[in-house]
């Protein structure tokens, strides 16, 4: 939301989207969509986050109980993989999914500082 929050200030001063997803059209450097639209769209994108998230905790519960019934001496490693596993995965996914936004964000900061938009 940051980087969609930091760019409506260009918006409303002319400025185009350069990010398709986010143009009436559907083709880079056009029209953004509304506000709310754009904001429904990055929600339905963390839900598909969240969405990847259970899917990746139901498949590593199912192999972790795999690895149970097989080597139920060593539970306290299984487990702990698991959480490590878990760990993990939910880490890169925020890292993937929101690295290139904040960075964006701080941009656009800079550039309205720089050019008295507010």
């Amino acid at each position: 939301m940051r980087d969609w929050n930091t760019s409506q200030p260009f918006f409303r001063n002319g400025y185009m989207e350069r990010n398709e997803r986010f143009t009436l059209t559907g083709r880079p450097n056009d029209v953004p969509i509304s506000y709310t639209a754009g904001r429904n769209r990055i929600l339905s994108d963390a839900f598909l986050n969240l969405e990847m998230s259970v899917v990746n905790n139901v498949a590593d519960q199912v192999f972790e109980r795999m690895l149970l019934a097989r080597f139920p001496e060593h539970r306290k490693l299984v487990r702990t993989l698991g959480w490590i596993e878990r760990s993990a995965f939910a880490s890169s996914m925020a890292y993937m999914l929101s690295a290139q936004h904040y960075q964006q964000a701080s941009l656009n900061q800079t550039r309205a500082q720089q050019m008295g938009i507010r």
